[in-house]
């Protein structure tokens, strides 16, 4: 068994799937969750030692050829020579004689990457049901699978409404790392000797992907790793967005389309925006929109009082963000450009953004500060539009990035501000912080008590200004 010390993170999924394997029936689990999130990793490291079969899907690989290396992996782990199978259904009629050959009381299967196995007419999801369904042998099987195209992972196999209806014994999501895994990951790990300052920085490009982290060089600094990585001639990222959406989605171009409107609409759009701008209705829409909050590249959100139809859709994975804002277009044709721009304007107005969604994605740690982690709440964005309404009144425009609207009558109106040292507060911004309040309470006919809060790196400097601050988060408090 895995050791907590010896792994960052991941120790309540690593007890779920010793559970899963200690248990005294047959069991069927599925890991799933973003590409390059450790999934693999994370069930070899705890189970591999265990495993009786092992075998990976290949990405666009016939089904012919891939049930021939899944015979060639049968023939080394039994040592006999079998014949290809016709079909997965006899690939897999293969796999149970040799596994109940074994003679043992429990056998441990793993195939990753199952969506690529799930080729066009290969029948392999009904023949892996065949296989699960029929097994009603006095050995125990334990069947761990994994899959990148979180999509197929979710609506193929766990919510399959066929043969494996309500066959998974447990779904198991891996999330990216948080901002203190991330520390732990490359400080423990790859010896990077990062403060807290560093490892944001380093979150907001490559969030919080082992993959991404595992490749960075600990003699070198983060903006020479970045240029090394992203922007050098034939950097060994410069590609990787391109193959994420390829190897996630089917009709990868509508999902490229959707996510690269969102890059230029960083306060998100909404439905209709989104149909306007790409020409997507209906269910194609409707699929695209929800495979991709799947996936963890998009967020929605909407408040209370309004209607499904009107949320907003925000991109918040850090690694397409930046990759969008900085590689796509060109920027990166100097493969020092990461070293070179340090206080670019463009750099700048990244950095705001990316903090804010840094922000998004530790809400907890930011409850936890505010002392309302077991206070009912609900977070969402507010966003006005100029417009005169039916008596003739102005409303101005006005933006609330993040609300946390709590149980206990109390909102936080939250601003999340990335700076280089405290944040000031002028008697301009003052002004604005007052009015955008008093617009909200107005036009929400909103009777809670409304807190003017601040996430920031380094605090709010004190001022004569700064009293309209009624709470703050700071960076450190994110590594909670």
């Amino acid at each position: 068994m895995i050791q907590a010390n010896s792994f960052i993170g991941r120790q309540e999924e690593i007890n779920l799937l010793e559970k899963y394997y200690s248990s005294d029936k047959s069991e069927f689990v599925a890991v799933y969750g973003r590409r390059r999130v450790g999934k693999t990793y994370l069930v070899r490291s705890t189970l591999s030692d265990r495993f009786d079969f092992e075998f990976s899907g290949m990405y666009q690989v016939a089904a012919k050829l891939q049930r021939r290396e899944f015979q060639k992996a049968l023939d080394q782990r039994s040592g006999l020579k079998g014949r290809l199978p016709s079909d997965w259904f006899d690939a897999f009629d293969h796999l149970k004689s040799y596994l109940l050959a074994l003679g043992k009381e429990r056998v441990v299967v793993f195939l990753d990457e199952l969506p690529w196995m799930d080729t066009q007419k290969s029948n392999f999801l009904a023949a892996l049901s065949s296989f699960w369904n029929g097994w009603h042998e006095k050995t125990i099987l334990k069947l761990f699978v994994c899959g990148s195209a979180t999509t197929w992972m979710v609506n193929r196999l766990i919510g399959d409404q066929g043969g494996l209806y309500g066959r998974i014994s447990r779904a198991i999501y891996l999330a990216p790392f948080n901002l203190l895994e991330t520390r732990e990951y490359l400080n423990q790990i790859q010896d990077m000797n990062f403060d807290n300052r560093q490892v944001l920085e380093t979150y907001m490009i490559f969030g919080g992907i082992p993959y991404y982290l595992d490749m960075l060089d600990n003699e070198l600094p983060l903006s020479v790793n970045v240029d090394n990585l992203l922007f050098a001639e034939n950097a060994p990222l410069r590609t990787e967005y391109e193959f994420l959406f390829r190897s996630l989605f089917k009709g990868s171009v509508n999902y490229r389309r959707v996510v690269e409107l969102l890059s230029t609409k960083l306060t998100g759009l909404t439905r209709e925006d989104i149909a306007k701008e790409t020409d997507l209705t209906g269910g194609e829409l409707t699929k695209v929109l929800s495979n991709l909050e799947l996936c963890d590249f998009i967020r929605s959100y909407s408040a209370p009082q309004k209607k499904e139809r009107n949320k907003t859709y925000q991109l918040t994975d850090m690694f397409s963000l930046f990759y969008l804002r900085f590689i796509s277009k060109g920027s990166g044709q100097d493969e020092h450009y990461w070293t070179k721009s340090a206080e670019s304007g463009k750099k700048n107005a990244w950095s705001g953004y990316a903090f804010e969604q840094v922000c998004l994605h530790h809400l907890s740690q930011i409850k936890q500060k505010l002392g309302i982690s077991g206070i009912l709440s609900n977070a969402y964005a507010w966003n006005l539009k100029s417009y005169t309404d039916l008596d003739g009144n102005l409303w101005e425009g006005a933006q609330i990035d993040l609300i946390i609207d709590r149980s206990d009558r109390v909102m936080n109106l939250c601003e999340m501000k990335y700076s280089q040292d405290e944040y000031v507060i002028d008697k301009g911004y003052a002004d604005t912080l007052r009015a955008r309040a008093e617009t909200f309470r107005r036009h929400e006919k909103c009777r809670k008590n409304l807190r003017c809060t601040f996430v920031t790196l380094y605090g709010v400097k004190n001022n004569r200004y700064s009293n309209i601050v009624d709470d703050q988060i700071q960076l450190d408090d994110l590594f909670n």
